[in-house]
């Protein structure tokens, strides 16, 4: 069985999508700081393009949780593989993910941030799947939503590959 790709979202519309995304955040946050925390491994690629497109001074930190494991539904519970060295206390979080679907790992990690004494904890996300949510959670800045869809590129994969392609696609089967 051979795959195909079909391309949801191009290059360039992400692009501009996360440029509009940073305008927002530096317009929400003027005269402040962020401290943004990337989950690995996916939204590497949207953080770091995310990062260069705000103009406000920020830090960059890195946490990696799932509460998937090695299967492709929810399991509900949410596992801590690295987390941030940095301290939070008193700093604007902004959690930034490349897709949220059930919710359950990004509940997690606004309860746990909250805890830690953050001033405010707010998700970007380059992704959404509102119709996957199990669990009700807020998501400030939103690049796409999408469909029930299985999709890689931009830092998603699928059995690790595809991360690196340039755009988000769609894997279809033959």
């Amino acid at each position: 069985m051979s795959k195909n790709i079909r391309v949801l979202l191009p290059e360039e519309e992400i692009a501009q999508r996360i440029a509009q995304m940073g305008q927002q955040i530096t317009e929400d946050y003027k005269g402040e700081s962020v401290f943004l925390v990337c989950t690995l491994r996916g939204s590497c690629f949207f953080a770091c393009d995310l990062a260069k497109r705000i103009d406000l001074p920020l830090t960059l930190d890195f946490v990696k949780a799932s509460s998937y494991g090695s299967g492709t539904a929810s399991s509900g519970k949410v596992k801590f593989d690295l987390d941030v060295e940095l301290s939070m206390e008193g700093r604007h979080v902004i959690i930034v993910d490349d897709i949220v679907d059930s919710g359950h790992t990004l509940q997690a990690l606004l309860s746990l941030f909250k805890d830690r004494g953050a001033k405010s904890v707010r998700v970007a996300t380059l992704l959404d799947k509102p119709d996957r949510r199990e669990v009700d959670v807020a998501v400030d800045y939103v690049g796409f939503a999408v469909p029930n869809l299985f999709v890689i590129g931009y830092g998603l994969d699928f059995d690790q590959k595809y991360r690196n392609l340039p755009y988000i696609g769609v894997l279809e089967s033959d």
